[in-house]
């Protein structure tokens, strides 16, 4: 038996009926051959406590995978189409309240943030970043299906402010001065970007969490 199967096996047996086990073992698989690879000159033995110095023995890995059992995708989840509704709810507020309120704290607010479009749109895709980084660490690859289920609830509302506007159904005047074409086809390609940059996230958090 190879020093990579015999720790495959090790870790197989730990984590015992452990939910998408086999996922698991994949990507164990591919961090153990990397390790074997870059140790090809050392002994059996030697390679195996590598491994184990690198990743972590099969029951401390086993334990780890356990302990985020707790942590229910569905609350973290949650938490982000929360935070996501909350800046959603937030600038529609901001938005009604300059256009139909004469109230000048709202007035320098809306100023304010329509100066810096460019900074806004940055931590937007910053949190967006998070969103697959944090889904990634915590779940590793059974987060891959869980990232896209949040991207497609967190995104509806963005995509529907865009349709109700670009119909009309919401006046264009509400969003001056940064309702023209330039800001509009900015948006688009922001858009666009935020699920590719959210895989990124997702990818760095996979690989953290190992």
């Amino acid at each position: 038996m190879t020093t990579a199967d015999k720790f495959m096996k090790n870790l197989d047996q730990s984590l015992g009926n452990y939910p998408n086990k086999q996922e698991i073992l994949m990507e164990y698989q591919l961090h153990v051959s990397e390790i074997i690879a870059e140790e090809d000159d050392a002994n059996h033995q030697d390679q195996y406590l590598k491994i184990e110095q690198r990743l972590g023995t099969p029951a401390e890995i086993a334990k780890l995978w356990q302990e985020e059992i707790v942590i229910t995708p569905r609350k973290t989840q949650l938490i982000f189409i929360i935070f996501n509704s909350c800046l959603f709810v937030g600038g529609g507020l901001l938005t009604i309240g300059y256009n139909l309120l004469d109230w000048s704290l709202i007035e320098i607010t809306w100023s304010y943030l329509t100066s810096i479009p460019a900074i806004i749109i940055m931590i937007y895709l910053v949190f967006w970043a998070l969103l697959g980084y944090e889904i990634g660490k915590e779940f590793g690859p059974r987060g891959r299906k869980m990232l896209k289920r949040t991207f497609l609830v967190c995104i509806a509302p963005n995509v529907l402010l865009m349709n109700l506007t670009v119909f009309g159904i919401i006046p264009m005047e509400w969003f001056q001065p940064l309702l023209n074409i330039k800001f509009i086809l900015i948006c688009i390609g922001f858009t666009a970007l935020l699920y590719p940059i959210s895989v990124l996230g997702y990818r760095w958090g996979k690989k953290a969490s190992v």
